[in-house]
């Protein structure tokens, strides 16, 4: 398993134990799983959406349920679930972006990160509906009164050339909970 979780994002992997471990995670447009292999491995209890499953019919891990969901139609199929935590990467749907800060629990924890504002001069995705503007993961939080934990707005070259925005942040307080720093 530990060849997976070294799959993941090292932003996500930096701050996936800032999460509680009582409730669940949810693991929002999942792709492959590698974050839910990764917060699984953690001890948490994690819930990995996306429209397309077939990447996730492998995945044998009692701590992951594993549902097909539309994430972008009229009817949003997770605002009554009250989460631990939400990761998010290389994902952004605008309408149901700020239904996020108010699923979490009282100290539960966002850790989101995707494409940003000039991500275009690199390749895709470089529609303007795909990209954070400038501050936009920021703004969020503050309109949710979240606790900005780390945030970057920043050019990354691995694992390709990109312009990346991320976030982690808390609604209310950590309870003694401490980060990870990245080892990397």
């Amino acid at each position: 398993m530990s060849g997976v979780t070294s799959d993941a994002s090292p932003w996500v992997h930096r701050f996936a134990q800032a999460i509680p471990k009582e409730g669940l995670v949810l693991d929002m447009a999942c792709g492959s799983g590698r974050h839910s292999v990764l917060l699984a491995s953690l001890g948490h209890s994690v819930l990995a959406v996306d429209r397309d499953i077939a990447a996730l019919q492998n995945l044998q891990d009692p701590l992951i349920q594993v549902e097909k969901y539309d994430l972008e139609g009229s009817d949003w199929p997770l605002h009554d679930l009250q989460l631990a935590g939400i990761v998010v990467t290389n994902y952004l749907y605008r309408p149901y972006l700020a239904f996020l800060p108010k699923m979490l629990i009282e100290g539960g924890v966002l850790i989101y990160e995707t494409f940003a504002d000039g991500n275009a001069q690199f390749g895709k995705p470089s529609n303007p509906d795909f990209l954070l503007k400038p501050g936009e993961l920021l703004t969020l939080a503050q309109e949710s009164k979240l606790k900005v934990l780390a945030y970057e707005d920043i050019y990354l070259d691995q694992p390709k050339p990109a312009m990346v925005q991320r976030i982690c942040a808390v609604k209310g307080h950590l309870k003694g909970r401490i980060p990870l720093q990245f080892q990397g």
